[in-house]
Parts: structure tokens; C-alpha cells; sequence
């Protein structure tokens, strides 16, 4: 699909790249379709995420429904990934992780974490999915 700038921000999550195809334009970046517009009356999706952040030498392993404000309230270095799910995958994580905990929700970054941080996040910026699950859950997919 060819792509292009859009004439404006994305309407959900405020890109300016959008693809072409057969049913028209949408955004590159969440999928939302250009013109349609999100509908005020709505709550926004909630969509539970785990992250992982890294701050130095450690990964802090959280979860959030609202992780704009929770990424912004935690101090960090680099957002690594975000998981889609909620507090069990984030359990699920932490036993995985568990020889390396330092602490809480802080982990050593092993090569182990870091690859599977790596491999969750892809080629894709995190924010990016995020704004594509955001996307899909309005949409109902």
C-alpha cells in the first residue's frame, strides 16, 4: 500500500502517515480510518498493557490501563515494550523473571529479559501498537 502524509494529525493518536487502499485512507500507524471521527460519547478503551522500562542497568515490569500517565509518573530511560495484557501476564512475567528481581517490580537487565522485551517489541514502536489497539478496540475487532 502506498503511503503519504495525511492532510492532518490522526484524529486517535495524531500521526501524519497514512496508506491507500481499495476502501480508502487510513492511518499507518493505529489503522484508524481518515475522516471517521471517535465517537465523544464513548469512554476510551481501556486497553491493560505491561511494560517494560529501562532504567540503567534494571527493567522495571508493570502494568497499566492508562500508561501515558503511568509512564510519565515513573522515571526511566527507554521504554522497551509493551505487552498487551493485564495484571496476570504481568505476574506471569515476574515469575518468569524471578531469578533476576532486585526488587518490587525492578529486574537485572539479563540477556534473557532484554531479548524478550526485544522480541516483543519487533520493529514496531511501542506507542505505535498501542495506538493500534487502541484502534481496534473502537472499532470492535
Amino acid at each position: 500500500m502506498p503511503t503519504a502524509y495525511l492532510e492532518s494529525p490522526c484524529l486517535l493518536c495524531g500521526a501524519l502517515i497514512g496508506v491507500r487502499d481499495a476502501g480508502g485512507r487510513e492511518c499507518a500507524v493505529c489503522g484508524w480510518r481518515v475522516g471517521d471521527t471517535p465517537d465523544d460519547g464513548l469512554p476510551r478503551p481501556r486497553i491493560e498493557v505491561v511494560y517494560y522500562l529501562r532504567f540503567a542497568d534494571r527493567i522495571k515490569i508493570g502494568t497499566s490501563g492508562t500508561p501515558r500517565s503511568r509512564l510519565g509518573a515513573i522515571w526511566h530511560d527507554e521504554l522497551l515494550a509493551f505487552e498487551r495484557g493485564g495484571r496476570s501476564v504481568e505476574q506471569q512475567r515476574h515469575r518468569e523473571f524471578a531469578a533476576v528481581r532486585e526488587g518490587g517490580e525492578w529486574f537485572t537487565a539479563d540477556p534473557a529479559l532484554v531479548a524478550h522485551a526485544a522480541a516483543l517489541r519487533g520493529d514496531t514502536d511501542p506507542w505505535h501498537a498501542y495506538a493500534r489497539w487502541v484502534s481496534e478496540a473502537y472499532r470492535g475487532l
